[in-house]
């Protein structure tokens, strides 16, 4: 089963996939399960749970005020903007594992440093908007310190999901299996990466978006 672990909705405040074309398009593509990472929201998990074709793992993408964190298996929302080891033990009150996410991407990545200093759970091995070059350091990185390993597309419309994705085991009815598989280690990464011409395209787009805001985080 694949299992895109980073996908946004509408609910993200730069996502366009609505909750109908969530759970079509992963069927059409062969995706079981995804985690609904949306931006500081954690409002599309109880519109799509139980929805009968598609694992929903309740999720978010926090960000902390060092980086974005991916919190999979929470039971609430997790504040942003608060530092990342009060990040992290606040996702960890809420049930939930967390990843730093895509950690060499400049503009809303932890880095390396605050990577490995802190006591995250895992590590975005893939992203599916990430570079090639970004995607071979979290791999090895991920690998460097034995830390579990997520992927995922980081879909922000519907025709990106499944871009980025983990292998689980057929037999997967829950998320909570879901992420018991992933937090055991050891899963197959799968992604595609984004090539230099959009990533110039979406840099330029997300540096004046981050100057619009104050240079503030999304």
């Amino acid at each position: 089963m694949k299992a895109d672990l980073h996908v946004h909705t509408m609910f993200s405040n730069d996502g366009k996939t609505t909750m109908e074309e969530l759970v079509e398009y992963a069927v059409a593509l062969g995706i079981g399960c995804i985690a609904v990472t949306d931006h500081n929201s954690f409002e599309a998990y109880d519109r799509l749970k139980g929805n009968g074709k598609v694992i929903i793992i309740p999720a978010e993408e926090v960000s902390s005020a060092e980086g974005h964190i991916v919190a999979l298996g929470i039971d609430r929302l997790i504040p942003r903007d608060l530092p990342i080891d009060e990040t992290i033990e606040l996702i960890h009150e809420a049930g939930g594992y967390a990843f730093a996410a895509h950690p060499y991407r400049w503009w809303s990545g932890l880095g390396e440093e605050n990577t490995l200093k802190h006591d995250f759970d895992g590590i975005e091995a893939r992203n599916g908007r990430s570079i090639p070059s970004a995607n071979v350091k979290s791999e090895r990185l991920a690998a460097r310190i034995g830390k579990p390993v997520s992927a995922g597309s980081d879909a922000h419309t519907p025709q990106h999901i499944g871009e980025g994705y983990v292998v689980l085991p057929d037999e997967t009815e829950t998320w909570e299996q879901a992420l018991e598989v992933v937090m055991a280690g050891g899963v197959e990464v799968c992604s595609e990466s984004r090539m230099f011409k959009d990533t110039l395209k979406y840099g330029t787009k997300s540096i004046s978006q981050w100057a619009f805001r104050g240079f503030k985080r999304m």
